[in-house]
């Protein structure tokens, strides 16, 4: 009964995943420049996100925030570009407060020909060991103008919004304390955690 019982969760779980986007496509679907607010343990972060010119990213992007998929998860990447001596990402919506991964839905599609570039306090979607159409639910703010994550002769990262309010916060994430952890293998981690307590959707602009 209990293995059962385990596996309808996991059914239930990769069910709910699975229709993400779909979900995404409802969340006011007349308005192209939805925004999101981000309630963290550093202060409040809220993003515009444009479904004009990154529809597949934005949708994918608000089922996970509807879902509740990114409360309670951390941001487990600060980093630095150490050669450049300028700071680089803040990332994160993959692993919760454990440092445990958390569920992935599909797989989307890149989207970063759609024009919008990786300046500085833009979000854009992560993806996994350079493989440009492999990004879920983990999304990084650009702490700089990093124009090397932009498309040229290899695929980018896609950018799908950008901050309207709450650089503050963003940059007191950017200069807490990180080292390396020994679950993750990184060594650009907070050694105090930073939390994502809540994510919602706000109401349309007047």
């Amino acid at each position: 009964m209990k293995y059962i019982l385990t596996l309808l969760l996991v059914v239930a779980s990769f069910a709910s995943s699975a229709n993400l986007v779909k979900k995404g496509e409802f969340i006011q679907k007349d308005n192209a420049y939805p925004m999101v607010k981000l309630t963290t343990t550093m202060g409040d972060i809220v993003v515009e996100l444009d479904r004009r010119k990154a529809p597949i990213t934005v949708n994918n992007f608000l089922g996970y925030v509807v879902d509740g998929g990114y409360e309670d998860t951390v941001f487990h990447r600060v980093e630095h570009d150490a050669e450049q001596e300028r700071d680089f990402v803040i990332q994160g919506g993959g692993y919760d407060k454990k440092y445990d991964g958390a569920y992935m839905g599909p797989e989307i599609p890149n989207e970063s020909g759609n024009g919008l570039k990786n300046d500085m306090y833009t979000i854009a979607m992560a993806y996994q060991d350079r493989k440009p159409h492999s990004a879920t639910r983990q999304f990084f703010f650009n702490m700089n103008d990093n124009d090397h994550l932009n498309p040229g002769r290899e695929w980018g990262f896609a950018v799908f919004g950008y901050v309207t309010e709450g650089t503050e916060t963003l940059d007191k994430i950017m200069r807490v304390e990180t080292g390396c952890h020994d679950k993750l293998g990184w060594c650009f981690v907070p050694k105090e955690p930073v939390v994502i307590l809540k994510a919602q959707v706000l109401e349309p602009l007047q």
